[in-house]
């Protein structure tokens, strides 16, 4: 059992891998294009997903904390694979709308619940003195670095596979669309104690820990979800605004693979630059990032304004790294994927009514315009989130020193 709990950290780190390997995505608003789509409808394609997502993040990251772990995240592979196969007869928008809801049922049965094993796993060797991977924290930073790194590599080959055409790239997504049900069957769950309680007790207890536990929780995950939320709006302005700037098709894979390259670094050195910083200037920093990017993306032309894209997926490399580690060292082991997932929901329900509109502002008033408009929109969110994060963890430290001094 003790090198099975080893290796599973190995086969979340693959897991992770191939579900960022997704050589679709590049190209995918051109592909879209291709079949007569408008930005509008390309929006509305996510806006399914999202409510597809919306619908079954909570129920399914309940599942895997009741259910276990393995067997929701084989459920979810296998939908993931008949999606990414419905790709080779996809041509149509009702067609893409099916790729979109199976997808969206498969992330969400995955998204939250590979975390939560992979901490899961990380604790129990530690608890028990046994030979673990880096850590809790810092396996989580990898995982986000390893999923960043293999969006790079699927943005590379993407590039390579339009050397062919279009369908190299629809053909390859359906063949490694299957490998995670492979590696979704090494793993194992982690031993932990039955929850005795009823559904009912468990959901009084989620609601707790969220809105009476510690305050940090709470707005640890408004920050995730407003960080979540501006990262999930630039992903799909970037193929419509490097088309506006005039740079090659064939090049927008190499961008993707700069860009992962650049979460994957950000998340995998967050925690020296939290140690060389301190947590509270990292957040300044995190908080500053993105809106430099996109003013930066707004104003500028040609190859000079995709690069201010860099310090977006900078943030999003030191915001996801920081908040989750944040959030899953707080959070009980028995409801960690439960948490995980509310938090991707509150993400996706506020896509499912803004991403058409998004898709409606880059049809209508533009790229520029609609640049200027989530700097105006998310300067002051972010804002509202961090400066309350900053504060509750001044108090939580202040705590912390204040019940270790009597025993000093």
């Amino acid at each position: 059992m003790n090198t099975k709990l080893h290796n599973n950290i190995r086969a979340i780190y693959l897991l992770g891998f191939l579900q960022g390997f997704m050589v679709v995505m590049p190209v995918f608003v051109p592909l879209l294009q291709g079949f007569g789509l408008s930005m509008s409808q390309v929006l509305q394609t996510q806006a399914v997903f999202a409510l597809t997502i919306a619908l079954f993040e909570v129920p399914s990251g309940y599942l895997a904390d009741m259910w276990g772990r393995r067997r929701v995240i084989l459920l979810g592979s296998t939908l993931n694979a008949l999606g990414f196969f419905s790709l080779l007869w996809a041509d149509s928008f009702v067609d893409f709308l099916l790729y979109e809801i199976l997808l969206g049922i498969g992330f969400s049965l995955i998204s939250g619940t590979d975390l939560a094993l992979l901490y899961d796993t990380e604790v129990y060797l530690h608890e028990h003195e046994l030979p673990g991977g880096a850590g809790a924290s810092k396996s989580l930073s990898r995982l986000i670095a390893v999923e960043a790194a293999a969006s790079g590599l699927a943005g590379i080959t993407a590039s390579v596979l339009l050397l062919w055409s279009m369908d190299a790239v629809i053909l390859v997504q359906a063949i490694t669309g299957f490998a995670p049900i492979i590696i979704g069957l090494m793993l194992v769950e982690v031993p932990k104690p039955k929850v005795l309680q009823g559904h009912r007790e468990n959901a009084r207890r989620v609601v707790e820990l969220l809105l009476f536990g510690k305050p940090v929780v709470l707005w640890t995950a408004f920050a995730i979800a407003v960080f979540g939320l501006l990262a999930v709006y630039v992903f799909w302005v970037y193929q419509k605004y490097w088309e506006f700037q005039n740079i090659p098709v064939t090049s927008y894979g190499y961008i993707w693979a700069a860009f992962a390259l650049t979460v994957s670094l950000a998340a995998r050195y967050a925690s020296v630059l939290e140690q060389y910083l301190g947590t509270r200037r990292l957040l300044c920093l995190i908080g500053a990032l993105p809106l430099l990017g996109l003013l930066g993306m707004a104003t500028a032309s040609g190859w000079f304004g995709v690069l201010f894209g860099v310090s977006v997926q900078l943030a999003r490399g030191l915001s996801m790294s920081l908040f989750y580690e944040a959030l899953n060292r707080r959070v009980p082991g028995d409801f960690r994927a439960t948490v995980n997932s509310l938090v991707s929901l509150g993400v996706r329900a506020v896509f499912i009514g803004t991403g058409p509109l998004l898709g409606h502002a880059l049809d209508s008033i533009g790229v520029t315009s609609t640049l200027l408009l989530l700097l105006a929109i998310f300067g002051p969110l972010i804002a509202l989130v961090l400066i309350p994060l900053v504060v509750r963890i001044r108090r939580e430290e202040a705590e912390s020193k204040a019940s270790i001094a009597p025993a000093a």
